[in-house]
């Protein structure tokens, strides 16, 4: 019974909440940072294709569940950065599918290179109200609010982002939506659901701790109105531009002090275009004694490895 209490209120947190993070989280968001940044569209050399899965909060039904596709690259002597994100994720009775469209334009500016983004995104939204899962104290039919059959719709929206980067250090900041859409499922009464405004911020910056070993300490930092900041710290370690580890703290979850996760990966530059990660989170907040952590993987395709780079170095995809 348990189970599906939590099922039902992780599918109305999720699109019921007036003001929360609304997007998907991505432990190995070094990897992923056109999903939270239009800005940083066309910023490696190379056209990069990127698949993601992750599967949070392990044997808790309903928990969220998220795969994306993404795909990079510089253009007209890369003054001009494209990109394209498909993104399924799923959570309780709630599916969404989104794809987005990014265009940057890339300024030189001292020693880096700004990119000044904007995105479009069309998301497909849906809850099935008939899950057998669902299970209720009193008959559907007595609230209005509640809906007896699936749901679905389609909502459009906007965003923009600038992302620099140096040599050896990096800086964005992004609004990715900008319309607050109703994203509300009640068949009757006031709106309670929008997309909500996101800030995200990130900046990383990589010392050579010697020689063939580089340390980068990055964060990602997300901001929703009315809501409690989140943000993930990162250190990582680089050995010979093939191996890399890193762990990551993140803050959030709820008031016991703890933070969310723990999260630890372990990555290798498998060829010369092939770079792959994996990731596991380890709970630390009050929810944790119902599942057991959440893993993600990454696989990176590089299509056309730069000229005299024996290893790409996938931290640094700019």
């Amino acid at each position: 019974m348990l189970r599906y209490i939590l099922l039902a209120a992780i599918s109305v947190l999720f699109f019921q909440r007036i003001s929360a993070q609304q997007e998907q989280q991505y432990t190995q968001f070094m990897f992923n940072k056109l999903a939270y940044n239009p800005g940083y569209a066309g910023s490696f050399e190379s056209p990069t294709l990127t698949a993601i899965y992750r599967n949070q909060w392990l044997g808790l039904d309903g928990a969220p569940k998220t795969q994306l596709v993404s795909f990079t690259q510089p253009l007209f002597n890369n003054r001009v950065g494209i990109g394209a994100n498909l993104v399924r994720n799923t959570i309780g009775i709630s599916r969404s599918l989104t794809a987005e469209l990014d265009y940057a334009f890339r300024i030189p500016i001292g020693r880096g290179v700004l990119g000044a983004g904007l995105q479009f995104s069309l998301r497909h939204l849906r809850q099935n109200w008939t899950d057998s899962r669902l299970l209720g104290s009193q008959p559907l039919m007595t609230d209005n609010a509640i809906p007896l059959e699936p749901k679905s719709k389609i909502v459009v929206n906007a965003g923009f982002g600038l992302f620099y980067t140096g040599p050896k250090w990096y800086i964005g900041a992004a609004v990715p939506r900008l319309v607050t859409n109703n994203i509300d499922f009640a068949e009757y009464g006031d709106v309670f659901s929008r997309e909500e405004r996101h800030i995200n911020g990130m900046a990383g910056v990589s010392f050579d701790l010697a020689d063939g070993i580089e340390m980068t300490p990055q964060i990602l930092v997300k901001y929703v109105n009315h809501a409690p900041i989140d943000a993930d710290v990162n250190v990582s370690i680089l050995i010979q531009r093939k191996f890399f580890s890193g762990i990551t703290y993140r803050i959030g979850g709820n008031q016991n002090g703890a933070g969310e996760s723990l999260d630890l990966m372990f990555g290798v530059q498998a060829t010369r275009n092939i770079f792959l990660c994996a990731s596991y989170d380890i709970g630390l907040s009050a929810l944790r004694k119902y599942h057991n952590g959440s893993m993600e993987v990454t696989a990176r395709y590089w299509l056309n490895v730069p000229e005299g780079e024996d290893i790409v170095d996938p931290r640094y995809p700019w």
